[in-house]
């Protein structure tokens, strides 16, 4: 599978850049504490459930508990992204941030597995190819796509219902292709598009009390019912990169999966929502990291396979999968501190200013042109706005 505001990104898209801040301006609004703890820990589940994949196999439970997790860790991350793209425009500075923050991280990303897949994977004849995104960077791709579309959807009379139904059409079109992972764009849309449309109320619903406590058998019921449903499901819908036909069903099954699917991610998105915490936590700073720890762990992730760390028997008994679990999240959550942003901000966070012209906020003027506009003042608004 596969983990710019959930966003991984590790500033707001609400958030001006730096160089469009002015010296004199007040400190920016300080982030939610909510919303960071809510992106660690869907990106430490995102790097639990590819840890657990190779483990299925041998464990009936692995199994039951990756098809659990698979069901709303995604969902979960692709709905705070849309949460926080609501006010995205065509305004250059955000066209500037989409391009700095998710467009040239996907084309370094990309060229980068590239390369890891043929040193590593022994596979040197690997084709670099933009168009067809490897394992986690079909998540940028998507968010540039997505973003894009975001006016479009803020006007729509009934935007949920219709990206569900693009989402249906796309699962039994197997004549898209894998081109830029457009099945993937189309059918995990409707969690982004109703990330759009929530409102912070809606976030103080699901953190209820009677909410919180209703969400524990819920969630417990699902780990049942995943067991159950082990040997009888293909795990690949889940994914959401195959039409039906593609995975060996009919054509109509596509759009049942589709808000079958739907609903049972939202339900599980609810309870995981519900038991995040509030406070500041001592996770809470790593939530500006989670691109970071997505694009990152990636490496080791498909490493562990190249190099058969999965062969050892011990790793597939009990104590040997905790073993995993354990290792997992610490290493996610490793590449999530502040010292691996810094060391990596170049590719994921670049500036670029020399390839583009000095943008200006509505009613002011150009950053490169304010009296006080200096790197110092740069980099202080910069660290704020972080």
């Amino acid at each position: 599978m596969n983990v710019s505001s959930l966003l991984p990104a590790r500033r707001a898209p609400a958030t001006p850049p730096p160089e469009a801040v002015p010296a004199s301006s007040p400190a920016p609004k300080q982030r939610d504490a909510f919303f960071d703890n809510a992106k660690y820990l869907a990106i430490v589940l995102v790097a639990m459930g590819h840890a657990w994949e190779p483990l299925r196999g041998g464990s009936r439970a692995a199994a039951a508990l990756y098809m659990t997790v698979y069901t709303f860790h995604m969902p979960a991350f692709v709905l705070i992204s849309g949460y926080f793209s609501r006010s995205f425009d065509v305004r250059p500075d955000r066209l500037k941030r989409l391009i700095t923050g998710v467009a040239v991280p996907y084309l370094l990303f990309e060229v980068a597995y590239t390369f890891f897949k043929r040193w590593a994977g022994d596979d040197p004849s690997y084709p670099i190819t933009l168009l067809d995104p490897w394992y986690l960077t079909w998540f940028l791709i998507a968010l540039f796509a997505w973003r894009l579309t975001t006016p479009l959807w803020r006007i729509a009379r009934w935007p949920v219902a219709l990206a569900l139904l693009v989402a249906a059409l796309a699962t039994c079109s197997p004549n898209i292709g894998d081109d830029l992972d457009l099945q993937r764009v189309l059918q995990f849309l409707p969690f982004f598009v109703l990330g759009l449309h929530l409102r912070p109320e809606h976030f103080r619903m699901m953190r209820r009390r009677e909410v919180r406590r209703l969400s524990v058998p819920v969630a417990a019921a699902a780990v049942v019912f995943a067991y159950w449903a082990v040997p009888r499901m293909n795990p690949a819908w889940l994914y959401r990169r195959d039409s039906a036909q593609e995975l060996g069903a009919p054509w109509w099954a596509g759009p049942v999966m589709t808000f079958a699917l739907f609903g049972c991610s939202m339900v599980l998105t609810v309870c995981f929502l519900a038991w995040v915490p509030r406070r500041r936590m001592w996770f809470t700073v790593l939530g500006a990291g989670t691109l970071y720890g997505y694009l990152l762990h990636g490496f080791l992730a498909k490493g562990s396979r190249f190099w058969d760390w999965y062969d050892h028997p011990w790793l597939h008994r009990p104590l040997g999968e905790i073993a995993v679990t354990a290792v997992a999240v610490a290493v996610v959550t490793a590449l999530c501190t502040p010292p691996v942003q810094r060391m990596f901000r170049f590719a994921m966070e670049p500036r670029m200013e020399w390839a583009f012209r000095p943008t200006a906020r509505p009613g002011g003027r150009a950053a490169a042109d304010r009296p006080g506009s200096t790197e110092t003042a740069r980099t202080a608004t910069a660290s704020a706005s972080r």
